[in-house]
C-alpha cells in the first residue's frame, strides 16, 4: 500500500486527540486518534501535556497509520477516527 503521513500533526481543541492525515490512493484522508486510545495502548500517561501526547503519537506513528489505513478500506470514508477498540484485538 502507497500511504504517505502528512506531517502536519496537531492536537485537537481540547486536547482530547491527536489530528494527522494521510494520503491513501491519491486521497487525502482526515485522520484523529483520542487520547483515551493513546492512554490505553501507546502508554501514554493521564494529564500528560500536548508535547507528550504528540510524541506518544510520533513512536506509534507506524501501527496507527497501519489501523487507520484499514478503517479507510473498510469503511470507504475520508475522516477516520480511531478509539481504543480499533486496537483491541
Amino acid at each position: 500500500m502507497n500511504t504517505n503521513v502528512t506531517p502536519l500533526t496537531t492536537v485537537s481543541r481540547g486536547g482530547d486527540a491527536v489530528l494527522f492525515a494521510i494520503e491513501m490512493r491519491g486521497k487525502k484522508l482526515t485522520c484523529s486518534i483520542t487520547r483515551e486510545a493513546l492512554e490505553a495502548h501507546f502508554w501514554l500517561e493521564r494529564q500528560a501535556n500536548e508535547a507528550r501526547l504528540l510524541r506518544a503519537f510520533s513512536d506509534g506513528r507506524k501501527r496507527i497509520v497501519a489501523i487507520a489505513e484499514r478503517k479507510a478500506r473498510r469503511l470507504a470514508t475520508e475522516v477516520i477516527k480511531l478509539t481504543s477498540q480499533d486496537f483491541e484485538r
